[in-house]
C-alpha cells in the first residue's frame, strides 16, 4: 500500500509539474543524441514518447530549461568540440558529422554560442597528441 501511495504521489506531481516523466526524458535525450548526425524531427521524438509535439515541446523545456531543439542544439555543439579537440577532421567534415547542413552553418552556430570561431577553439583547446 505504501508503495502504491509513493507511486501514485509521484505521478501526481509529474502530472502537476507538467514535467517529462525519466523513462520519456531518457528516451527522448538518448534519440536526439544516436540522431545528431541526422535530421530527426521533434514530432517523431514526441511519438517515441507517447506525446503530442506540442506537449512533449512544453514538458521538455519544462524539465530541460530549454527547448528540443536548443538541447539538440548544444549537444551538436558539444560533439563538434569533442571532435575539434580529438580529431584531424576538416571543419567541414566535424559540421557533417554533427549535423549542420554545411560548414557556414556550423561556424554561424559555433560563434554564437561559443563567442569565438571554430578554428580558434581548436587552436586553444587541442589535445596535446594532435
Amino acid at each position: 500500500m505504501k508503495n502504491e501511495t509513493c507511486a501514485s504521489s509521484l505521478k501526481d506531481l509529474t502530472k502537476q509539474t507538467g514535467q517529462l516523466k525519466p523513462w520519456q526524458i531518457q528516451r527522448a535525450e538518448q534519440l536526439m543524441l544516436d540522431n545528431l548526425d541526422a535530421d530527426i524531427s521533434v514530432a517523431a521524438i514526441a511519438q517515441a514518447c507517447a506525446l503530442s509535439r506540442s506537449h512533449f515541446t512544453r514538458q521538455f523545456k519544462r524539465t530541460t530549461l530549454v527547448s528540443p531543439k536548443e538541447w539538440m542544439r548544444e549537444q551538436r555543439i558539444l560533439r563538434g568540440k569533442q571532435l575539434l579537440q580529438t580529431s584531424r577532421l576538416l571543419i567541414a567534415d566535424i559540421a557533417l558529422e554533427c549535423g549542420f547542413s554545411d560548414q557556414s552553418h556550423f561556424c554561424r552556430t559555433f560563434v554564437r554560442t561559443e563567442g569565438v570561431t571554430p578554428r580558434a577553439w581548436k587552436q586553444n583547446n587541442q589535445s596535446p597528441a594532435l
